[in-house]
């Protein structure tokens, strides 16, 4: 009878359900709207967009925006694969990288655990700018048109290092190491065979982080390459919308072109590399959602 009474008091009424509902599907049409609208556009003709502005159902459907895009596909193809490339490399290393540091400045027995920790935070408070940056990957570790200065400049973020170290102080308890270091294994192996699988939610976490974050990078790109064979996706495809924007701007070969520049795509191209930079996440990520959610419950169920 108690157990009846208690499972009563704790169910929400029909009309609290409803709004929670309907709470949630306008969160979820929050999310999904934009996206359908950035894919509506890239396929909506100019003459639509000029008349009308963006709309979820345009007067005229046009492709002209991937047409110019996949003229040479070739070059796209070569983008995907190096941004893919650096995305998985990237990942991997950077997430093996911030836990090894994360959980030594995570142990109170740790001698050197402040002076780490206070590096940490210098880094992330203050940096060397810009110019020296460029020295020192381009002229004193001769990184220049290198794979590696797309990787190397994203590899370890300080705040993601803190997050990691937070979750290690409050997870792996100190007495669970001692047990393992009295049993025989050493630092490494408590660190792979106990910390890591203990830490799965983090890690997981940190492997999204940092695949979106090297995905979306572009700006090492414009510094350090400059053969287009070695171009990421993003990168590509803000070269050719500049070079778009610049034949629009170019009043000589607007005069000697008028039927090229009213056929040109603007906001559709914008829209179509959009679709493109976003396509593989929106497809990876489903997939890689269930191991993120599973990762969540692991160390939750005990027995």
């Amino acid at each position: 009878m108690n157990k009846q009474s208690s499972s009563r008091e704790n169910q929400i009424s029909p009309f609290a359900n409803l709004i929670l509902n309907i709470i949630f599907i306008l969160f979820s049409l929050a999310a999904v709207l934009p996206v359908v609208l950035v894919i509506v556009v890239s396929i909506s003709h100019n003459d639509s967009l000029v008349n009308n502005g963006y709309s979820f159902f345009p007067d005229k459907l046009s492709w002209i925006a991937y047409e110019s895009l996949f003229k040479d596909y070739t070059t796209i193809v070569g983008a995907y694969s190096v941004s893919i490339g650096i995305t998985v490399v990237g990942t991997i290393i950077g997430v093996m990288l911030m836990a090894l540091y994360a959980y030594p400045i995570s142990r109170q027995d740790y001698p050197f655990r402040s002076f780490f920790t206070f590096f940490l935070f210098f880094t992330m408070l203050f940096g060397g700018g810009l110019v020296s940056k460029y020295i020192v990957y381009t002229q004193v570790m001769g990184l220049k048109d290198s794979y590696i200065s797309l990787i190397l400049p994203l590899l370890i973020v300080p705040f993601n290092v803190i997050i990691m170290r937070t979750f290690f102080q409050a997870t792996i308890h100190p007495a669970l190491i001692e047990s393992a270091r009295i049993d025989g294994a050493g630092e490494l192996r408590i660190f792979y065979r106990i910390v890591l699988p203990l830490s799965l939610p983090v890690m997981a976490t940190m492997a999204l982080f940092s695949t979106i974050q090297y995905w979306n990078d572009w700006f090492n790109a414009l510094l350090f390459i400059r053969t287009e064979d070695k171009y990421p996706l993003q990168y590509l495809m803000m070269r050719v919308l500049n070079d778009v924007q610049f034949i629009r701007d170019n009043v000589s070969l607007a005069a000697q072109n008028p039927e090229l520049l009213n056929h040109l795509p603007n906001e559709s191209l914008q829209m179509a590399m959009a679709v493109i930079g976003m396509g593989p996440i929106l497809m990876i990520y489903p997939f890689f959602q269930k191991y993120f959610v599973k990762g969540l419950t692991v160390g939750a169920i005990k027995g």
